[in-house]
């Protein structure tokens, strides 16, 4: 989900540029492995760079075939117009996160982050009942817009382009967390999925990224 509009948006150009239709289907990236473990067809997949290493290894994918796209930052948000809670520093988002009555995170690679983040302060515990998980799939800033929780952290790709709340920023570098998005390629996919491929990490594409909120990889 984290590159659903970067990827909408490169595959309608290349589309336009090529004259071959590209169809994505965006779900939630644990269906999304869990789709390709059970052999579903597809020519291609797009998923942190981790999942895709451990699809390779399994044989689901092509040995070789991973190509990095895009890296990716977690941000903060908040409901739009709540108060804005410090997060320059490590100690700051401690605080914040002490201090909001709940928070929500995902269960992609930000939300696995985090929750080694409260493990390693040692404040779990404390957040038990005030610590939700987005379903997969759903973005975590639905959650705040609505005013279900207070504090949102996810992929800044997924955040900045929702209504109905504020970014308050990316993660301090103390608890800095980049996610490397990577494609990957079954055995059997067609060989023109290659040339989008290559056009997804053209010069071009960079820009497009970048106002997606993520850089090339």
């Amino acid at each position: 989900m984290a590159v659903r509009q970067v990827l909408a948006e490169l595959t309608a150009a290349y589309a336009a540029r090529s004259g071959v239709a590209v169809a994505v289907e965006s779900v939630g990236g644990v269906d999304a492995a869990r789709r390709v473990q059970a052999g579903e067809r597809c020519d291609f997949v797009v998923l942190a760079a981790d999942a895709i290493d451990q699809l390779v290894a399994a044989g689901h994918l092509a040995a070789g075939s991973r190509v990095d796209l895009v890296r990716s930052p977690v941000a903060v948000a908040v409901r739009a117009g709540a108060p804005r809670p410090d997060i320059a520093t490590e100690d700051a988002v401690r605080r914040a996160v002490l201090a909001a009555r709940s928070l929500c995170c995902s269960t992609g690679p930000s939300g696995t982050h985090l929750r080694q983040v409260f493990e390693r302060w040692g404040v779990a515990a404390q957040l038990q009942g005030r610590l939700v998980q987005a379903p997969p799939g759903v973005p975590v800033g639905t959650l705040v817009a609505r005013g279900e929780v207070e504090l949102g952290f996810q992929q800044l790709s997924e955040l900045i382009h929702l209504d109905g709340i504020d970014v308050l920023g990316t993660l301090p570098p103390a608890i800095e967390t980049i996610t490397v998005f990577a494609a990957g390629v079954p055995p059997q996919a067609d060989p023109a999925v290659h040339a989008l491929l290559a056009f997804l990490n053209s010069p071009p594409a960079a820009e497009v990224k970048r106002r997606h909120g993520l850089t090339p990889a």
